[in-house]
């Protein structure tokens, strides 16, 4: 018979083995389910057949990288359209750092030669096409990788933007400069599975009349209101925030401005919001343009996330496509009416960042110096105010503005008979 002390100190040694096993199968159990967990399909969309071309492989690389953090059940897609590289775009599923399942354009039976990427009928072939391969029990996310203008429409003045830009160079005689514009984005993504988020990793896409048009397609839209760097989005840590299930809006948000030491301007909007804000907008605006002794109010001074092509610093019409709309509406309401407008824009802004001055690939302050930033004047979503069409440019914005759902449903005012 063993000591009391020996029997002590098996029993110790048996318990510690027992719970060590029992950890062991929670750990394993603990496995099991987050490799069941059921997966997110997420699209990055690279429109780079312009001049980002040379920033994509770079991009490319760093979602690799971030691949390495997803779920085993989880899809990050990728359809990669570059500039002369002699190659078809393609799309590819990026996995533990590698490209798999690699197809081009003519796998998929889109097209035998290079085509645009900003051309509506590509994105919907080839979103169609990723989703149906790549289908995903807890929801779809889309990535905007590209040159943007905001809401500007591309037919209207030959350096427009809207969204993508692809220059045709790999397609000789083919169709040349295309663009898209956010409506036809939208009808594009309507027939599209429900996205749990856009990600808008351009510049300007952040304004009312944008966010507004996608409202029903996607749950949350992510982008900046100003202007990025060329460089884009830290993919290696913005990727496993993609497919975080608890707070991915927010978190790509922090990811993104954290690699810029803070010197950017980022907003996350929940949609389902935006109905509401649209009507508080409406209100607001009706009372402010019914006391104003002027038609087109003044915007001089304040927040403008854009400038004109010049560079000798003085306001041009061009910056004023992009007021902080916050900040024109602090300007001319009264209190109680900001407070009101201002309680349905923090119901629909999820995440936000502020600067007081935002990194771009240009000089900036010959560009900025007309305003003066602060948290409270800067709301994280732009928004176009109409002015004098005397002027070349506003006789092509302000009707230009009536091909947007905002439009209807806070500008156009009712008519009294």
């Amino acid at each position: 018979m063993q000591p009391i002390s020996q029997r002590r100190t098996m029993k110790k040694i048996i318990f510690l083995v027992c719970i060590a096993l029992l950890a062991a199968c929670h750990k394993d159990d603990d496995n099991d389910e987050q490799e069941d967990l059921p997966g997110r399909t997420v699209l990055v969309y690279m429109s780079g057949e312009n001049s980002l071309s040379y920033t994509a492989p770079v991009d490319l690389q760093e979602m690799k990288e971030g691949s390495k953090k997803i779920g085993k059940n989880d899809n990050l897609l990728v359809y990669y359209d570059r500039r002369l590289t002699g190659e078809l775009p393609w799309l590819g599923r990026i996995k533990d750092g590698i490209i798999v399942d690699s197809v081009s354009v003519a796998d998929m039976n889109i097209s035998n030669v290079d085509p645009p990427a900003s051309d509506p009928h590509v994105m919907e072939d080839v979103l169609k096409y990723a989703y149906s391969h790549y289908p995903a029990l807890d929801g779809y996310g889309l990535v905007l990788w590209g040159h943007c203008n905001g809401w500007v429409l591309e037919d209207s003045i030959a350096y427009t933007r809207a969204w993508g830009i692809d220059d045709g160079r790999d397609q000789p005689g083919g169709p040349g400069r295309v663009l898209i514009n956010i409506p036809t984005i939208r009808r594009v993504l309507e027939k599209q599975p429900h996205l749990d988020f856009i990600f808008a990793d351009c510049c300007l896409f952040m304004c009312m009349e944008s966010v507004y048009e996608l409202r029903e397609v996607a749950d949350y839209i992510i982008g900046p209101p100003a202007e990025i760097p060329t460089d884009g989005a830290p993919y290696a840590t913005v990727v496993p925030a993609m497919f975080d299930r608890d707070d991915f809006a927010t978190k790509m948000v922090e990811n993104y401005y954290e690699d810029y030491e803070h010197d950017l301007l980022l907003t996350a909007v929940e949609t389902k919001g935006m109905d509401e804000l649209a009507e508080a907008t409406r209100n607001v605006l009706e009372a402010i343009y019914d006391r104003l002794d002027t038609e087109y109010p003044d915007v001089s001074g304040l927040i403008h996330y854009y400038y004109d092509s010049t560079n000798d610093g003085t306001f041009k019409s061009w910056a004023a496509t992009y007021h902080d709309a916050g900040d024109f509406i602090m300007r001319y309401a009264t209190d109680e009416e900001y407070q009101t407008w201002k309680e349905a824009l923090d119901n629909v802004i999820v995440a936000k960042t502020y600067a007081e001055w935002w990194t771009t690939d240009k000089n900036w302050n010959p560009y900025y110096t007309d305003f003066t930033m602060s948290p409270e004047r800067a709301h994280g979503l732009s928004m176009f105010i109409r002015q004098d069409p005397i002027s070349y440019y506003y006789q092509r914005r302000n009707p230009e503005l009536e091909r947007f759902l905002w439009y209807y449903a806070v500008w156009e005012r009712p008519t009294t008979e």
